[in-house]
């Protein structure tokens, strides 16, 4: 077919113009297609957003179960005058919460100024704020930069633990939180109640919480002092605590501190001149000299406070019901507030004296050391050494014999150290660690409280400087031979509360032995022959008290009261794994003080505390009350008390020890003192026992006045003799001197309504003889004693004996002896199981007198013998004796053993007839 070319151009143009609007058509269906897959896109992803965002919502926390006031703050510890004494902190918990109103005003409104502008006119979350941010937010990753509002920054420090988020994605999950809670948050809670968590949350550097322990750390004052320019330094820190501290970069918290006050100023808090006077504060002279300051103060917790942390702990889980976890953390982060016992002026003067040097010898100034070296060899095996490892390597140098690690210099100390760490340390180790602690010996410790209460007052567990916390307390964690103060715990008192003694009850002083060892007193091996309970408390002797407690007590009854009277570290039995050896506190050494491991300062002050309390035993404490962030009483310490002995016994316990503390001598011997050294104090009564060990190893002074009881020790850490020094009683008169200084004349309990006062012979502990008891060849041994109601003498003495001798013979008399010739001599008598060699049997019926009578006057007349002739002077050993008148009846302040009468000559054998 043939078209021409015009059709065929017709017909080509009608095939192009279909084919474009085929085209044409397809491209608007492709476009609407693509349109709607972009709408349903948006859609899907508005839904996916939007579930996403719910889901967001949702998984939101619970702000009912959210609290907004810090979770974590110090606990503070209070002496007894309410006087801080210590802040205990972990990391993250240095806070010291504090109400709004306690807040300045320039503190608020410096934060507001820097922080949130708009805080009072939002309700959580600041729009424009957000606005502004949100572009540079989304650029940098970053989005608190300016975004967030204080309610937005106290839900996340509490409920998001400060956005410590790493990824993008959960920045954006915790932000979107974060804004729902803050809007939510501000339906429920006054602004200022939000401000107030706010401030007492953030972190303000140096590692302080809130605005209080900011205050203290940086101005060293209460939030409420701030002024205008401090408050804006503390202000300036919050947006970043590390470049903007204060106390290390001054130069960038300058800065920040005047944008501070200069968004004050133009936001109406404060006036030109006020931003002026600011600016021009010194305010970071001052940082530094409080920072000084605090840095020349030793962040070392005294021994007072080491021991009320343990108590602490303690009660907080036997008490309070905690674990041994949560009691710490309580402690360390649970915001407490302790109160404590502690009486800063006793504190420090139980200070000054246990450092004092004049307490101490000078002849006698040694140094012991403790030890850690820690030591990597190449292999990676690592040994560890202290001093112990020295002493056997001294102890081997000098062929196995015995060594002590006390020295004369420090120098010494350390070329020891020096030597031994040569031979366990080569060139190719590493040291991981190293410690030498040099201790000045002797050491001391000394515990003070008050009777009635159970109160520690003040307490020191060494002398010299404290150099770690929670370290070695010598009057709490050193147990030591308590030597001679356990006479009266466990045989005297014993003796007089519940096995009938008085203290005129006497035992013989003699040589004693018992399981193949022998006793002595601490004077030597010389005896006085009968003495009573009385003698065996104001002269220590030792035979008195071990005769009391096996011949009357009975070790295990001692023991036990021992235990009533708080001594925890008595061993009832205990074997040894290696050599099979037991051993046991129930026997005779308990009451010289002979025991397995020892009694702390502590432990013995408690006991004799219960004596000075009238028997009654009050638990030691060293807190009242622990109350926690909110007020809440957590625990009141009331101490546990229980009676141990009569009040009866109390009393005749302390009218005996008030003898300890001043100066006699022990009848008939000027070479056995109480002591040279008077510990009585002016005006104050006072009562005491000493207590000293074998080989002078540890001396004790424990006693007590109205006030207080106190027991202070001496002694080198490794047990070493005390060669020199001054007695003990000496620093303890000086504490208990300065302690009672100013206190109103005060006694000790009256008598107790059954007690009565009877007269005795001194040597028989029984009624007095008139005539035979007061005229003893030794003196006078009738004096009066205290003795409770039903326990007094109703004997008469049967440890004298009135014989008559004929003056002229030299032998007893017959009833045929002229009157002017018969003169009546006292002598002492024993009882049959009284052996041994005495003072006594110097004053015994001589032999010759016991079976010979005179062979001059035998009933025949003798003329030139009447009677009105003088009788040669060998006839008569002793011309005269005292006459009952002559001689009045002591009180039990005025004992035969301080009369001090001189003992006369014994008769010699020749003036007796044979």
């Amino acid at each position: 077919m043939n078209y021409g070319k015009s059709g065929l151009k017709k017909q080509i143009h009608s095939c192009s113009s279909k084919s474009a609007r085929r085209k044409t058509k397809a491209g608007v269906l492709t476009f609407k297609a693509f349109l709607t897959g972009i709408l349903a896109l948006i859609v899907l992803m508005i839904s996916v957003g939007l579930g996403m965002f719910r889901g967001i919502l949702n998984s939101a926390p619970d702000l009912n179960t959210l609290d907004m006031s810090p979770n974590a703050s110090a606990t503070i510890i209070y002496d007894a005058e309410g006087n801080e004494i210590q802040t205990l902190v972990m990391a993250g918990s240095n806070r010291q919460p504090v109400e709004y109103s306690e807040m300045p005003e320039n503190l608020v409104n410096a934060f507001i100024a820097i922080e949130d502008s708009r805080f009072w006119d939002h309700n959580g979350v600041d729009i424009k704020g957000l606005t502004r941010a949100a572009f540079q937010g989304l650029v940098s990753g970053e989005l608190d930069q300016g975004a967030s509002t204080i309610t937005q920054q106290l839900i996340k420090n509490v409920a998001f633990g400060g956005g410590m988020e790493t990824s993008f994605g959960s920045k954006v999950k915790r932000k979107v939180q974060e804004q729902y809670l803050a809007i939510q948050l501000e339906k429920t809670m006054d602004k200022e109640i939000i401000l107030q968590n706010y401030l007492n949350t953030i972190n303000l550097g140096a590692n302080t919480l809130g605005v209080q322990a900011a205050s203290e750390r940086y101005f060293g004052k209460d939030v409420s002092e701030l002024t205008l320019s401090e408050c804006a330094v503390i202000a300036a820190v919050t947006s970043n605590p590390t470049r903007y501290n204060p106390i290390t970069h001054p130069e960038e918290n300058v800065k920040r501190r005047d944008i501070v006050l200069e968004y004050m100023q133009e936001q109406g808090y404060i006036s030109e001149v006020e931003q002026k006077e600011a600016q021009d504060d010194d305010v970071y002279a001052r940082i530094q000299e409080v920072d000084a300051a605090r840095d020349s103060e030793s962040s070392i917790y005294s021994y007072f406070v080491d021991e009320t942390i343990v108590q602490v702990l303690a009660d907080l889980q036997e008490k309070a019901g905690y674990s041994e976890t949560e009691a710490r953390t309580m402690l360390y982060s649970g915001g407490l507030r302790i109160y404590t016992t502690q009486d800063p002026k006793l504190q420090k003067i139980v200070d000054e004296e246990i450092s004092a040097p004049e307490n101490y010898s000078n002849s006698e100034i040694r140094y012991s050391f403790t030890y850690r070296l820690s030591v990597t060899h190449p292999d990676g095996n690592t040994e560890n050494y202290s001093e112990n490892n020295i002493k056997a390597w001294l102890r081997q140098k000098n062929g196995g014999e015995p060594v002590k690690l006390i020295y004369e210099t420090e120098e010494e100390i350390r070329q020891i150290v020096a030597e031994y760490r040569a031979t366990v340390v080569s060139r190719q180790d590493t040291i991981p660690g190293e410690r030498l602690d040099i201790t000045l010996q002797p050491q001391s410790s000394c515990v003070l409280m008050d009777q009635e209460t159970g109160y520690i007052l003040a307490i020191s567990g060494g002398r010299g400087e404290k150099t770690a916390s929670l370290s070695l307390n010598r009057a709490t964690d050193t147990l030591r031979q308590p030597g001679s103060t356990f006479k009266v715990l466990t045989a005297f008192a014993p003796a007089l509360d519940s096995a009938g003694s008085t203290l005129g009850s006497v035992y013989y002083d003699a040589p004693y032995s018992l399981n193949e060892k022998d006793f002595a007193n601490w004077w030597g091996n010389h005896y006085v022959g009968y003495a009573n309970i009385r003698d065996g408390i104001v002269y220590s002797m030792n035979i008195i008290a071990l005769k009391s407690l096996m011949n009357t007590v009975t070790p295990q009854v001692g023991y036990q009261y021992a235990l009533d009277f708080g001594i925890t570290s008595l061993v009832e039995s205990r074997t040894d794994e290696t050599t099979g050896e037991v051993f046991t506190d129930i026997g005779a050494p308990l009451c010289l003080g002979g025991i397995t491991d020892g009694v702390s300062n502590l432990e013995l002050t408690g006991a004799y505390a219960a004596i000075a309390n009238q028997g009654i035993y009050t638990e030691p404490i060293y807190y009242t009350r622990i109350v926690d962030r909110n007020g809440k009483i957590i625990i009141d310490n009331q101490p546990e008390t229980h009676t141990v002995i009569k009040e009866s016994t109390a009393w005749l316990l302390t009218n005996a020890m008030e003898g300890v503390c001043q100066y006699s001598l022990l009848y008939g011997h000027s070479d056995i003192p109480t002591s040279r050294t008077e510990t009585k104090l002016e005006g104050i009564p006072t009562a005491a026992k000493s207590g000293t060990t074998t080989n002078t190893n540890d001396i004790w002074f424990v006693g007590y006045t109205p006030y207080y009881t106190l027991g202070i020790w001496q002694g080198y850490d490794e047990n070493a003799e005390l060669t020199t020094g001054p007695d003990v009683r000496i620093m303890w008169h000086n504490i208990m001197s300065r302690a009672c200084e100013g206190l109103p004349a005060k006694e000790f309990p009256e008598k107790p309504s059954n007690i009565e006062e009877v007269s005795i012979c001194h040597k028989s502990g029984k009624l007095a003889v008139p005539g035979v008891c007061d005229a003893d060849p030794g003196g006078n041994m009738v004096y009066a004693e205290y003795f409770a109601r039903g326990t007094a003498p109703t004997e008469v003495c049967d440890h004298h004996t009135r014989v008559t001798v004929c003056r002229l013979s030299g032998v007893l008399a017959t009833e045929f002896c002229p009157e002017p010739l018969r003169e009546n001599r006292i002598y002492r008598t024993l009882t049959d199981e009284a052996t041994g060699n005495t003072d006594d049997s110097a004053f015994l019926l001589p032999e010759s007198l016991r079976n010979s009578t005179c062979p001059i006057h035998t009933g025949y007349p003798f003329p030139f013998m009447t009677g009105e002739e003088q009788p040669s002077e060998s006839a008569s050993p002793e011309e005269s004796s005292q006459s009952p008148s002559q001689t009045p009846v002591q009180s039990p302040s005025q004992t035969p053993a301080q009369q001090q009468t001189p003992a006369p000559e014994t008769p010699a054998p020749e003036q007796s007839a044979g």
